[in-house]
């Protein structure tokens, strides 16, 4: 499907995520195109991914090292740079790239097949967790901290316990003690 097409197809699509998700998967493919790697969803709608819209945020926030080729692709899509955010007032959207790249070149992601040959790679749940206790912790963010309960009560035996562990333990966190209160209170 061509790029106009899939612009179409996003702007029908009544799902704020699932538009979202469409956006992404198509600056994805642009980028592959010339030869570069994809971008990766952080932030709150990677966590509206998670909840399963749950949460919700207006913008999308990327991780990806290649400004220009990023701003290339965005611009070519209609989005216009106004302030840290880039725009698409047809689609109302923006999106953000407030990450350069994951912390960790071996962090682990998810692919997901938004539609034919769309797909987008979204930061792993384990990294989203920490993302999201730090914020709870750190900025005192009772949404961060709903949102921490929520993913490891859902995904409570999915999660890579020893990952999450070692991710808590480090200097930067400093949220250990916190992980193991919300993985004892998820055991009941």
């Amino acid at each position: 499907m061509n790029t106009l097409g899939v612009l179409e197809i996003i702007k029908n699509t009544e799902s704020p995520l699932k538009r979202q998700l469409l956006m992404v998967g198509l600056i994805t493919r642009l980028l592959e195109e010339k030869g570069k790697n994809a971008p990766v969803v952080i932030g709150g709608c990677a966590l509206s991914y998670y909840s399963r819209e749950v949460y919700f945020t207006s913008d999308i926030d990327l991780a990806y090292a290649d400004r220009e080729a990023l701003e290339n692709v965005l611009k070519s899509v209609g989005f216009v740079k106004e302030g840290r955010y880039w725009v698409q007032e047809e689609l109302r959207m923006a999106i953000e790239a407030p990450a350069s790249n994951l912390a960790e070149e071996e962090a682990p992601v998810e692919i997901v097949e938004v539609e034919e040959g769309l797909r987008c790679t979204i930061i792993g749940l384990e990294d989203l967790i920490i993302d999201r206790l730090n914020a709870c912790k750190h900025w005192k963010s009772v949404t961060d901290c709903e949102m921490v309960e929520l993913l490891i009560n859902h995904y409570f035996n999915e999660l890579d316990w020893p990952y999450l562990e070692k991710k808590a333990a480090r200097p930067e966190n400093e949220i250990l003690a916190e992980l193991q209160e919300y993985r004892r209170r998820a055991q009941g």
